[in-house]
């Protein structure tokens, strides 16, 4: 049986892992065998932050359309329902976008909502 030589093989592997591990510091980044093991941690870490990274976006626009919401004298909660009670329909990045961008148009915004409020109750 012939003998199987797996040098190119090996080497592409290893130039590959090697060239994702560049930026670690000490022998994460030169040593092949701590540096597939770094790599691999990695890229765990980038999948699960992909997901998280949503979480944490969402949490921001709320934390943000709150605080503008209460300068203008009603909570997120209140806003929200107002918003959806009067057929208002903006996604939570684009009203933290506008509470910050556009202060004017996001107070008309409460108001809105604050009648929708009103006229349900």
């Amino acid at each position: 049986m012939a003998r199987t030589k797996r040098g190119v093989t090996s080497h592409a592997r290893h130039k590959k892992v090697l060239a994702m591990a560049t930026g670690y510091r000490d022998r994460n980044s030169s040593n092949f065998r701590i540096a597939i093991e770094k790599v691999e941690k990695g890229l765990q870490y980038a999948y699960r932050d992909r997901r998280n990274k949503k979480r944490v976006f969402r949490a921001l626009w709320i934390t943000r359309i709150n605080a503008a919401a209460r300068m203008n004298g009603l909570t997120y909660g209140e806003l929200m329902n107002g918003l959806k009670k009067g057929g208002i329909d903006l996604d939570r990045k684009v009203l933290s976008d506008m509470a910050i961008t556009a202060p004017e148009s996001f107070t008309e915004l409460v108001n809105q909502a604050r009648a929708a409020l009103v006229k349900a109750a």
